[in-house]
């Protein structure tokens, strides 16, 4: 213990900052404290003696510290993670730390909080909006900001319901404990395969020792179902378990698996929980009362007390990689987190990314097989559809093969998936009299029709605009075209061949909540729903079992544009998707439409032959120097100022280093020259594994003093090449 303690504070223009504590006060590496920085406070990390570069200031100047935050101390494992990570990413420390301490009221120690539900009471005077509110808040609590943005009316009109004592306050303890998860509450039959898989996966909990393993299943063969097994087993050693789902609104799918096999709900963490669910869980993780953690890829940097196992479902999906802030892989830095805390890890896929399958070829991961489906069922057939030969008709996107194939599943009472990702009604609107195309005044990008909404969307910056009745060019009325299919236009086409059909569309926009999420599952379990028509969103973890037709509206949509891995995304979406297909009794079918039957990837598809695919998609990544086999890095450098970005990214690449390990290409305009009112010049790097890329990168950028209106952004291993 030291009178002299350095501290990482959560603000990365400053840096590290020197204190004193004051007299008779003692503090460990890792404790949260509360410190003066001139008339404000600031909040930081004590951390380890000689561990954060920076000159000592003199002992005179030191201020001492106002308080010590009571909340259990950063183990640490977690601050060796959060050096790594911002080693690693080139981002700055503070940054990765303030994902540790996202929730800042969960620094307070513990506390209770006014939420306000309906009384039961009716209003003196009823309004429209008073209608409104009382109709949607049933069986909802929350605090009076929550509950406005839930039933969509102002606080006003809400706490006038309060003083008619219509809403009534309700005091609740933020941090009451979590009911306890059973691990023998229902034990399932496992295969054979499965049994031997979770054996693998128990022993390795029970060790209590860095193991990393691949769980390749196909689809349908129960992978959770498995993995089930060694997280009751971390339970029964009191060890905490992070389960990381890809997307929010698989979370609904997953809690009901999880109740069933455990007989409670899981701890959950993502962007949609209010401030107190926020806290309440922060405060139980921290503390090690929370033991099974299922969120996004930020419950990755959460401060775990007790952690013992960490899963992640559907690891090869692209939205494990944060595109914005520290631009992280949450599948690559899980790797890591096992490896400080020392305890098993399991990346759980049927389609795994090509880099897993290399770390497991090499003897880095230990590969764990699940080659069957679950319960006898079989994988689906696959055929593809030639739209060069059955091309569909005027205006359709459906080939007469996949229209007799959803005629028929209609006929036996079966379901249908047609999947195309898309959103929206059309990607590109324009005028059929002058060409006027609708573009985003803040993005290169075409602005996409969605007559749900009946609204023009961007989407990569969320601009709307109403769609117009005249073109804004030349006035013309009734000249505006929709071209191109989005899954509204398909779900349109599908109505008008069979208007019997009850058709559902799936994707983030309309599959937004978990309420949502589950109105829509029961709807499918229930047989309320015969043709679903989605995006991405669809073809992960979800389990239909009268679900017996997948179509394919362009499997070669993913194969457009500049994306390096291009081939190996097509093949896990659409593998996924056709994984949807027969999961239960009765067989599935899978028809792929395509221009390109002769594309190694769609072969392969159609043979159903992952192993030829990933050995050619290995082949031509080793040629071209590409991960796992080198490194890529982008540096992309934006302005609100063309010129001032063009000038910047000019300088930059006068001063590029020269080295045999690495290629630098650029600058030049990104792709996306346009996003979010900034103009953006982009650098690409390919480097051998042998180039110390990172250190390579800050030496190069180090030697620059950027104008203010310049932003320059670093991605390590980029998954996004826009």
């Amino acid at each position: 213990m030291t009178q002299r303690i350095r501290l990482l504070v959560l603000n990365a223009a400053l840096g590290p900052l020197d204190y004193k504590l004051p007299e008779g006060c003692t503090v460990e590496p890792g404790s949260v404290v509360v410190a003066p920085l001139g008339p404000r406070k600031v909040t930081g990390i004590v951390w380890d003696e000689g561990r954060l570069p920076g000159a000592e200031v003199p002992a005179a100047k030191l201020r001492a510290i106002l308080e010590v935050s009571p909340v259990p101390p950063l183990s640490e494992p977690l601050r060796r993670l959060i050096e790594w990570t911002a080693d690693y990413y080139c981002a700055a420390m503070a940054n990765v730390a303030r994902m540790v301490l996202s929730s800042g009221g969960a620094l307070g120690g513990p506390s209770t909080t006014t939420e306000y539900r309906l009384s039961g009471g009716v209003p003196e005077r009823m309004t429209p909006q008073r209608a409104v509110a009382i109709e949607a808040l049933e069986g909802e609590q929350a605090t009076i900001r929550e509950l406005s943005g839930i039933a969509g009316v102002s606080e006003g009109v809400l706490r006038g319901l309060v003083n008619q004592g219509v809403i009534e306050p309700v005091t609740v303890a933020i941090d009451r404990p979590y009911p306890p998860a059973e691990p023998d509450f229902y034990q399932p039959a496992l295969s054979a395969d499965q049994l031997r898989v979770a054996k693998t996966l128990v022993k390795a909990v029970e060790a209590q020792e860095y193991a990393p393993f691949l769980l390749d299943g196909v689809t349908g063969s129960g992978k959770t179902e498995t993995y089930f097994e060694p997280i009751a087993a971390a339970i029964r050693m009191g060890r905490q378990v992070l389960v990381l789902l890809p997307e929010i609104a698989l979370t609904e799918n997953f809690l009901s698996r999880f109740e069933q096999r455990f007989g409670a709900a899981p701890v959950l963490w993502h962007s949609s929980l209010k401030s107190t669910e926020r806290r309440r869980a922060w405060r139980a993780i921290s503390e090690g009362t929370a033991q099974v953690v299922v969120g996004a890829r930020s419950a990755l940097f959460l401060p775990y007390a007790n952690l013992g196992l960490i899963v992640v479902d559907e690891a090869h999906e692209v939205s494990f990689k944060q595109d914005d802030g520290v631009r992280y892989n949450a599948r690559d830095v899980s790797v890591m987190r096992a490896r400080f805390e020392g305890l098993p890890v399991v990346l759980a896929s049927a389609t795994p990314a090509l880099e897993s399958l290399h770390m497991a070829a090499s003897g880095i991961y230990q590969k764990l097989d699940l080659p069957s489906r679950f319960g006898g069922a079989q994988l689906p057939e696959i055929q593809l559809v030639d739209l060069t030969i059955d091309k569909p008709g005027e205006g359709r996107w459906l080939a007469q093969p996949l229209v007799q194939g959803l005629e028929d599943r209609l006929a036996r009472g079966e379901q249908s998936l047609l999947f195309l990702n898309r959103r929206g009604y059309a990607p590109l609107t324009l005028c059929r009299n002058c060409g006027h195309r609708f573009k985003c005044p803040n993005c290169s990008a075409w602005l996409v029709e969605h007559r749900l909404s009946s609204r023009l969307a961007c989407h990569h910056c969320g601009f709307e605009g109403q769609v117009p009745d005249e073109c804004p060019e030349c006035g013309e009325k009734d000249a505006l075209v929709a071209c191109g299919p989005g899954v509204e236009r398909i779900a349109d086409e599908v109505s008008e061949l069979f208007p019997e059909a009850r058709v559902a569309i799936a994707t983030s926009d309309t599959l937004n909540s978990p309420e949502r999420t589950a109105d829509f599952l029961e709807k499918v379990q229930n047989k309320a729903i015969d043709v679903i028509v989605g995006t991405q969103l669809v073809t992960k973890g979800f389990h239909f079992p009268e679900l017996t037709l997948v179509g394919v509206i362009d499997a070669d949509l993913g194969l457009e544009g500049g994306d390096l891995r291009a081939a190996e995304r097509t093949y896990q979406q659409v593998a996924q998707v056709a994984g949807r297909a027969g999961r239960g009794s009765k067989p599935g079918e899978v028809l792929i439409q395509t221009r390109h039957t002769d594309a190694p990837v769609i072969a392969a598809l159609a043979n159903g032959d992952r192993d030829a695919f990933y050995a050619a998609e290995t082949d031509a990544r080793r040629d071209a120097g590409a991960p796992p086999f080198g490194r890529w890095a982008s540096i992309i450098l934006s302005s609100e100022d063309e010129r001032e970005a063009r000038a910047a990214a000019a300088r930059l690449g006068d001063t590029r280093p020269h080295a045999d390990d690495l290629y630098i290409l650029g600058p030049a305009p990104a792709p996306m020259a346009l996003l979010r009112g900034r103009y953006r010049y982009r650098f690409l790097i390919n480097a051998r594994r042998t180039a110390n890329l990172q250190a390579t990168i800050r030496d190069w950028l180090d030697a620059h003093d950027f104008p203010p209106g310049v932003r320059v952004g670093i991605d390590i291993d980029p998954y996004s090449f826009v």
